[in-house]
């Protein structure tokens, strides 16, 4: 049996929707940590909406994701005795991103933040413990809040409990392929969303008519021919982030006359273990791992941040490389659960000394010897890492090459996540946020911040929650 035609993403120029359309006050196209952060924001304010996802199960890119948020100020953060500021952290985003991070987007993302994982948790049940014993890159204190399991199937599995709970209506099984607008005059961001056209498996096209729409769906790192216009780094690298990620929002976008911003930014990652293809943490890297490739020599700055660090691994020969660390180190990576998965597959290789070592990598013994003989307690080396201890026999190995997780680019928005058309004017009940949207990770690799995704995300969705209360008044 055949399945059925793909329907591309199209924009339908319409003065009604179909007879006897269902109509929703707010429509939500993504049941991912946007999407249900935006729905549950509305549900706390008695506002009705319907979440439109393309899956069986809400996953998306957060349920691949480790499920750490950075926010500061937050009731855990305090809790644990953490001084901070969303001024702190919008600092930390902007200098990672070397001043090309949106300003009104780190602005608006760093102060929604905490009182969007506030309410998570006083309302909603959501748990957040701040991770502790090292820093994520860019950092400049500990902000990184996770659910007490640490994934993000974890966090994915929480917010879709708690949707059910406040009787959220999530639609599964149904992708968005048409976004139906009123625009007679076909003139930049006067188009006023009427509704969507919804494509079930077998191909049946459905339809919900809405007051506003909120794209709350993807990026583009799942469809090839956008990443290679856009991230031509990228082209041949592994894609670690959820099928979903088509770049559907981008499409419509384009077809509606939308600004499109920092498409080349992503977020990459130097550590996606091979062949079993899973994640392995970053923090064996930020406490005194090393990365060597197959000559046994050292590429990079380890410390720099993870998203770069692909770009970096994928230059070396075969694309490949491996993460050196120690007993000491592999007790930290052992507290997180995506490491122990990689573990449980086989990931890890162990060594009794540097001519063991030497043979799991197959480079030569002596080129390996000087290279961990340079990683000591006190030096600083040629990349400008400071270290402070130097690893120890037995020495522990994983193989890894660099990954694509998701991008950072998409639609502009303002800072309440109304879309912009190319002229900056707001199209009138049109909003995007988390992997739709442009982030604040500037247009580069490099300027991606450890969770920029999920603060783009969560923050994103609480912020456009409370854009499309004040539209359904406004125009009540």
């Amino acid at each position: 049996m055949s399945m059925p035609a793909r329907t591309e993403p199209s924009i339908v120029r319409c003065a009604t929707m179909p007879a006897g359309t269902l109509h929703v006050p707010v429509a939500i196209v993504g049941a991912g940590a946007c999407g249900l952060t935006a729905a549950l924001a509305l549900a706390d304010a008695g506002i009705e909406c319907v979440v439109i996802e393309r899956d069986a199960q809400p996953q998306g890119s957060t349920a691949l994701s480790s499920g750490f948020i950075p926010a500061a100020g937050t009731l855990a953060q305090r809790a644990a005795g953490v001084a901070d500021s969303a001024d702190a952290f919008a600092a930390d985003i902007s200098a990672k991103a070397h001043g090309t991070a949106a300003p009104h987007l780190v602005r608006a993302y760093t102060e929604a933040i905490a009182p969007a994982l506030d309410a998570l948790q006083q309302r909603h049940g959501l748990q957040w413990d701040v991770l502790d014993g090292f820093l994520y890159p860019g950092h400049g204190v500990r902000r990184m809040h996770a659910l007490p399991e640490r994934t993000g199937a974890a966090l994915m599995a929480a917010l879709d409990r708690a949707a059910a709970r406040m009787s959220v209506t999530v639609m599964p099984r149904a992708r968005v392929v048409t976004l139906h607008c009123d625009d007679p005059d076909r003139e930049t961001a006067n188009a006023r969303v009427l509704g969507v056209g919804i494509e079930r498996p077998d191909g049946h096209i459905e339809h919900l008519g809405c007051d506003v729409l909120l794209l709350a769906c993807n990026g583009f790192g799942g469809h090839a021919g956008l990443v290679d216009e856009w991230l031509p780094a990228m082209r041949n690298a592994t894609y670690a982030g959820h099928a979903g990620n088509d770049g559907s929002a981008l499409q419509w976008g384009r077809q509606l006359g939308a600004h499109l911003a920092d498409l080349g930014g992503y977020q990459g990652h130097g550590s996606w273990v091979v062949p079993q293809g899973a994640l392995m943490t970053w923090a064996v890297m930020m406490e005194g791992g090393v990365q060597v490739n197959r000559e046994g020599r050292r590429f990079h700055d380890e410390t720099q941040g993870y998203s770069e660090a692909a770009v970096q691994v994928l230059a070396q020969p075969g694309g490949t490389a491996w993460n050196v660390f120690d007993a000491q180190l592999l007790a930290l990576a052992r507290g997180f659960p995506d490491f122990c998965a990689a573990e449980a597959a086989g990931a890890l290789r162990v060594a009794a000394g540097v001519p063991e070592l030497a043979a799991v990598i197959g480079c030569d013994a002596g080129e390996l010897a000087a290279t961990l003989a340079a990683v000591g307690a006190g030096t600083t080396d040629g990349f400008g890492r400071r270290f402070t201890r130097l690893l120890g026999a037995p020495y522990c190995a994983v193989k890894v090459t660099g990954a694509l997780f998701h991008t950072q680019g998409g639609l502009a928005i303002d800072a309440q996540c109304r879309v912009l058309s190319a002229e900056g004017r707001a199209f009138p009940n049109l909003l995007a946020a988390g992997g739709a949207a442009r982030g604040v990770s500037g247009n580069a690799v490099w300027g991606y911040l450890s969770g920029n995704g999920l603060l783009s995300a969560v923050a994103g969705g609480w912020i456009a929650a409370a854009t499309a209360a004040q539209l359904l008044t406004r125009d009540g």
